[in-house]
């Protein structure tokens, strides 16, 4: 939760392609960020891997209008509409990506290679027929903002109740990290986005990174087997909460539109 998901990426930065916001190659290199390179497979009309500049070009010629982001977890297929093949592959990587106007859903499968030090990120995204449906269990902005709210109290007295320490190194160099990350990027969502996307995503993102220190944070009182199974049992909903926000966030365009 703590970094944004390539299929938020993906969702973005596709959105405002289709949105007349950014050209194909600007859409490709937002995708891409750090990564070395990404390959689309499986695409229709396509007999092999194609980068993400062709792929998406063809999404659109195949009718996808816009991009929706899942996040499924476990008993939770946020996002996904089946089949259960696809839901499986999604599940597994625990994102997806699924196109509106088009029965087209991507997954992304990362592979890094290379020695130590010198370690290359390479992103397939294997493309396949989704069922046209609506997508489970997704909320509106409006929804996932009181969510949200809530969802913060929740986690502050989940911490305190546990006695997890929101302070220590490792919480500590946690926030910084978050921080410069958010200075460094700017909005986080790509252009053609409403302020209460980027609003709602961000609150997210505050939401899992709290979750994230908890789990994260042995020095807290939660260390006995009993104690750490009350702390995921408290814990879960609300990052429930948080992950149904991020969907929320990337697909309100898609929603808007």
């Amino acid at each position: 939760m703590l970094t944004e998901p390539r299929s938020g990426l993906l969702a973005a930065w596709g959105n405002a392609l289709l949105g007349g916001f950014v050209s194909p190659d600007d859409a490709a290199l937002a995708i891409v960020g750090d990564d070395a390179v990404h390959r689309v497979t499986g695409l229709p009309g396509e007999t092999g891997p194609v980068g993400l500049t062709l792929a998406l070009g063809r999404l659109r010629v195949l009718g996808a209008t816009g991009f929706r982001v899942a996040l499924p977890a476990p008993g939770h297929p946020l996002g996904l509409s089946g089949p259960p093949e696809f839901n499986a592959r999604a599940l597994d990587a625990e994102e997806a990506v699924v196109c509106t106007g088009a029965a087209l859903g991507l997954v992304p499968e990362v592979e890094e290679i290379g020695p130590a030090g010198d370690v290359r990120v390479e992103v397939r995204w294997t493309c396949s027929e989704v069922r046209d449906a609506p997508p489970a269990d997704v909320p509106s902005l409006g929804e996932a903002e009181r969510e949200l709210a809530e969802a913060l109290r929740d986690a502050t007295a989940v911490l305190a109740r546990l006695d997890v320490a929101g302070s220590g190194p490792q919480a500590a160099a946690a926030l910084d990290a978050y921080r410069a990350r958010a200075e460094a990027t700017g909005d986080a969502l790509a252009p053609g986005y409403p302020p209460r996307a980027v609003r709602v995503l961000e609150m997210a993102r505050r939401v899992g990174l709290m979750v994230s220190l908890a789990y994260g944070n042995g020095h807290g009182g939660a260390v006995s087997a009993s104690e750490m199974a009350a702390r995921g049992e408290a814990l879960r909903p609300v990052e429930r909460v948080a992950r149904r926000a991020m969907v929320a966030a990337y697909g309100a365009v898609v929603e808007r539109g």
